[in-house]
């Protein structure tokens, strides 16, 4: 029986296989976070309704906007305050305000006025720019009624922090003794109160006067 040696040509290619068996995932990249300043000083809409005096102020509200790229199919919640401006990549979320309806009223809705900028090209030719996608409110309960309509980035609004008055309202404390102070005893109806007695009638004698 005659043993031959392996070729150069397979020794090699099981090199190959084990080195490419043993070497790890490339590493990610990290996604930019950097708002740039041209679009970080742009203005506001100054349109937006005024809500001082109705609940927590704007500038205490915290929003919850969810981003998803539909590429990968990662989605994050960014929290932001209303004038702050998120960046994920080439994609940036920036909030100009958050509102949801009171307790009293009735639908309840959520929503947020948002931006949306895409660091995108034009053409096949041109560099990418960033380019505005969205400006709107966008509404929890009702979403199709303002969408974003872009091919990778998907952005929904998702909560509005706030309060109202009366909304945190203490519970009712003990009284003194440790005891709950009793309830008002309930009026007597109508119906309930007693009658008065009718008077007597006269005796024989006193009529006979």
């Amino acid at each position: 029986m005659i043993l031959t040696r392996p070729g150069l040509a397979g020794v090699l290619a099981g090199a190959i296989l084990l080195a490419g068996c043993t070497q790890g995932a490339p590493t990610p990249q990290d996604e930019s976070t950097e708002v740039p300043d041209e679009l970080a000083a742009d203005p506001l809409p100054d349109d937006l309704p005024s809500t001082e005096g109705i609940g927590t102020p704007m500038a205490e509200r915290v929003a919850i906007i969810g981003l998803i790229n539909k590429r990968n199919n990662i989605s994050r919640d960014l929290e932001m305050h209303p004038g702050e401006a998120q960046r994920v990549g080439d994609v940036i979320v920036r909030l100009a305000a958050c509102e949801r309806t009171a307790p009293w009223e009735s639908p309840a809705e959520t929503g947020a006025f948002v931006q949306v900028f895409v660091n995108q090209e034009r053409n096949a030719n041109a560099e990418p720019q960033w380019q505005r996608i969205f400006s709107g409110w966008l509404f929890k309960n009702s979403p199709s009624l303002n969408v974003v309509e872009h091919p990778i980035y998907d952005v929904w609004v998702k909560d509005c922090q706030m309060s109202f008055p009366g909304e945190e309202a203490p519970a009712p404390r003990p009284s003194a003794s440790g005891s709950a102070a009793p309830a008002p005893a309930p009026s007597a109806s109508p119906s309930a109160t007693a009658s008065p007695a009718p008077a007597p009638a006269p005796s024989p004698a006193a009529a006979a006067e």
